[in-house]
């Protein structure tokens, strides 16, 4: 087998079911629009990680130097970018959607893990550390992406359905402000765990 299936995904799951932007904003658009109507946002966004564990692992990892430049440049933007997501949240409110508004759509779902740093470390580090020394670049990153692929349609729609489910419980009450800071922390909390737990 080219990967350690059970290892991977417990780690897997532990990244994809925890707090962070992509869960967010799915969640934020199930509290809008709904669950059916923020399906192909949700599809999108689960099929956009493809779009980086492809290039990695067919080649990306092996030409350019984690501890180079460029990916120490990526981690300090996105630790700017996640801190300034998080500050727009804190302050944020849930509520519905006005009448005509249309859900995101499956492209922008697309764009939504190319600009996610978890999303980038997860798939880094699901390489560096799961994937057989031996496997072959193509069997590697397709049981990578097999892996993530199941893992999110498993755990992310959970997301998209808890947005619509506490939008009804707590929009527009006190509990609502204290909703929306705890999850911008828990989103800097795990995007910075996993950016730097092995510095």
């Amino acid at each position: 087998m080219p990967i350690e299936w059970i290892g991977f995904l417990a780690f897997a799951a532990s990244m994809v079911g925890t707090p962070g932007p992509a869960n967010m904003v799915v969640m934020a658009s199930g509290a809008r629009f709904g669950a059916k109507a923020s399906l192909p946002f949700l599809s999108g966004v689960i099929f956009g990680k493809q779009l980086i564990i492809w290039p990695l692992g067919l080649g990306l990892l092996s030409v350019l130097d984690p501890e180079g430049p460029i990916f120490l440049g990526l981690k300090w933007a996105s630790v700017a970018y996640i801190l300034f997501l998080a500050w727009k949240m804190s302050g944020a409110r849930i509520k519905k959607a006005e009448p005509g508004a249309t859900a995101p759509s499956f492209v922008q779902g697309l764009i939504v893990h190319p600009l996610n740093p978890k999303a980038w470390a997860m798939i880094i580090g699901g390489f560096t550390n799961f994937v057989h020394a031996g496997a072959s670049p193509f069997m590697g990153t397709l049981a990578v992406a097999i892996g993530l692929l199941a893992t999110q349609w498993v755990l992310q729609p959970l997301w998209m359905l808890a947005g619509s489910q506490i939008a009804a419980l707590v929009a527009g009450t006190p509990k609502e402000a204290w909703l929306m800071r705890a999850l911008a922390v828990l989103m800097v909390a795990s995007v910075l765990y996993v950016l730097f737990k092995g510095a």
